[in-house]
């Protein structure tokens, strides 16, 4: 019965390639089995691997009970239940399209401006990271992505679409910059196997948007698409607003076709409009939200070099990358999941290993802050220093027991001059206790 049913459903139903089989997902699932509550469950798992900002809510709840008529569920907005539950158009309420031109812009530094006219609306940054794929490329095509990169993208951009991946990799000698020479590598590679690339996926680690950029050189703008949601500047992942901006007359077109299958709600679309379109509140909730994001990275990331745990240079954001290479016992990606084995299952943190973050140099771990209120932070911390503790007494107790052993085996030879010729060495593994300790 369980096989016949399994034929009844499509290839894309049953394929493995949704990504969520990866160490990323398995932390999300940890948690969700065993949350942690500070009375509740006081032991369980701590939520580090949600790349949210949560630290400004009491701003959003303030606005809304000050602000009851932005609902049509209340008393006060009432009146404009018909005309939003009636609405249906693709191209999206205009005061809402024009409100969200005018944040971007805002959280741009008003360094750009958009146009109201060229926003796309979907589910989410998922939803718009597909829309894009549809839009562009066809199954087969590729697209180049600097690592790290979002473990989610697998789901986001390949699964229905089955568009692939090519990484270009990145590394810490030069801050994970992406190089003309990685690109050329990749590129190259994906030629090789006959793969048709479309396009490159990036951020920047200083943020400076690609809208910016091409104020300041000539490039061919129809090439150009950017990606935009509410879920990290606003702290809305579950009002599903994702945006596609695009440059291209031919995809705005063709965007707002498949937008149909997931349109922001008309409801969602007009509380929206009216908050944003609030440039008093806005100003203030983007100021206070980067001053609290800057404190609490300050805070965590003073937590770590305390026990010194060195991370990625960084100023701000949802979360730093800390390296824990001097943990593992040989750098190996197996090495490098056991170590994340312990941290979910005995120190009870879903941090995310950079492997899933296709980081193909070992030892590196996001781990986010913003999502959590201060005291959880101070759990968290406390639970590091627990652990770095532990395992810096291993390491002592681990060249106490070295160090008699090679008194023995020197007092127990002959030192004549063929022992000490310098033909004879002692080589001892980079992975060895003793150099680690040194």
């Amino acid at each position: 019965m369980g096989s016949e049913s399994y034929q009844l459903l499509s290839k894309i139903a049953t394929n493995d390639q949704h990504g969520e089989n990866s160490p990323y997902f398995d932390g999300w699932k940890a948690y969700e089995r065993n949350p942690f509550h500070p009375t509740k469950n006081p032991h369980g798992v701590i939520q580090m691997g949600l790349a949210e900002n949560q630290l400004c809510f009491d701003l959003i709840e303030e606005w809304i009970k000050n602000n009851s008529k932005a609902s049509i569920c209340t008393l006060e907005g009432m009146h404009k239940f018909r005309e939003i539950a009636n609405f249906q158009d693709y191209h999206g309420l205009p005061e809402f399209t024009s409100a969200m031109a005018k944040f971007m812009s805002k959280v741009r530094g008003g360094r750009v401006r958009f146009d109201p006219n060229r926003i796309l609306m979907s589910g989410g940054a998922t939803g718009a990271n597909e829309m894009i794929m549809f839009c562009l490329a066809d199954p087969g095509d590729a697209f180049l992505v600097p690592t790290p990169y979002y473990p989610g993208f697998v789901r986001d951009l390949c699964w229905r679409t089955k568009v692939q991946l090519i990484p270009v990799h990145c590394d810490s000698s030069n801050n994970f910059k992406i190089t003309r020479e990685a690109l050329e590598v990749a590129y190259s590679k994906a030629k090789k196997d006959k793969m048709n690339v479309k396009a490159t996926v990036f951020s920047s680690p200083t943020y400076v948007s690609v809208s910016e950029v091409i104020q300041e050189m000539k490039c061919n703008l129809d090439l150009i698409h950017i990606i935009y949601s509410l879920s990290k500047d606003l702290g809305f992942p579950g009002f599903r607003v994702g945006i596609v901006y695009s440059y291209n007359d031919q995809v705005v077109n063709c965007g707002r076709k498949m937008s149909s299958f997931g349109l922001v709600s008309s409801q969602t679309q007009h509380m929206l409009a009216s908050m944003l379109c609030d440039e008093k509140f806005v100003d203030k909730f983007l100021l206070e939200s980067s001053r609290r994001l800057s404190k609490r990275h300050e805070k965590f990331t003073k937590g770590l070099e305390e026990v010194k745990i060195s991370r990625f240079p960084s100023n701000a954001g949802l979360f730093c990358w800390m390296n824990l290479k001097s943990l593992l016992k040989e750098e190996t990606i197996e090495e490098e999941l056991k170590l994340w084995h312990v941290i979910i299952n005995e120190v009870k943190l879903n941090v995310s290993p950079g492997s899933s973050f296709n980081c193909f140099e070992v030892g590196w771990f996001r781990v986010c802050f913003a999502n959590i209120d201060d005291e959880t932070v101070e759990v968290a911390l406390k639970r590091i220093r627990v652990f770095i503790g532990k395992e810096t007494k291993k390491k002592v107790e681990q060249v106490k027991r070295w160090q008699p052993n090679l008194r023995l085996s020197f007092t127990s030879r002959r030192f004549d001059e063929n022992v000490l010729s310098p033909h004879n060495h002692i080589i001892l593994s980079p992975h060895s206790p003793l150099v680690r300790a040194t």
